[in-house]
């Protein structure tokens, strides 16, 4: 009986490890590929994307967007992140990533007074070509980092908030936010006992 339960129990997206226990490498859900207009997100309650919004004409996502599994933000959300590769991959998908660094920045509601921190992380995918000798944000082309920056603030500016970038880090200072990242989740009660457990309902 035990082992059935084992077989049966469904692993919601949000709770999968945040690492490939063979490689080490980080596992990173996709919610939102590079050209789409539409933002998906994924809500952990039903264990499925919803769409969030729809970007202006003209304005897509330039590289895959997604979150690191089994961590908490201080926005109270996974992790974002930004992953380079090739082609675009379906949302949902789970792909495996080295990471380059983050974008440390903060974000309000223009209505709102408090700044939040809401960083932004790079990685490369572990089957890009195109970017396959990167190991770091300083390996990238000089001003893609920026532009990378600027989208946020662009689409921030669409949804009426405020994007700020506070620094541009290496991987091992965005390794620290993972780990902090993971700490985090590991102290939310109801975000673990639903990844450990089936999903709700």
């Amino acid at each position: 009986m035990e082992g059935q339960e084992n077989r049966s129990r469904h692993v919601i997206l949000s709770g999968i490890p945040p690492f490939d226990p063979k490689s080490g490498d980080l596992r990173i859900v996709i919610e939102t590929p590079k050209g789409s207009r539409n933002k998906y997100k994924y809500e952990p309650e039903f264990d499925c994307l919803e769409l969030s919004t729809v970007l202006p004409e003209g304005m897509v996502f330039p590289y895959d967007f997604g979150f690191v599994p089994s961590t908490v933000g201080a926005d109270g959300d996974p992790l974002d992140i930004l992953v380079l590769m090739d082609a675009p991959v379906v949302p949902g998908c789970v792909i495996r990533g080295r990471l380059l660094g983050a974008i440390k920045a903060r974000q309000r509601d223009k209505d709102q007074n408090g700044w939040v921190r809401n960083d932004r992380l790079i990685a490369v995918a572990c089957h890009a070509q195109t970017h396959q000798d990167a190991k770091s944000i300083k390996d990238l082309r000089t001003h893609l980092p920026q532009e990378i920056s600027a989208f946020f603030i662009d689409y921030n500016q669409t949804r009426g908030r405020e994007f700020k970038q506070l620094e541009l880090c290496g991987p091992r200072k965005a390794m620290k936010i993972i780990e902090d990242g993971i700490a985090a989740f590991k102290k939310e009660p109801r975000k673990k006992n639903n990844a450990d457990g089936a999903s709700a309902g």
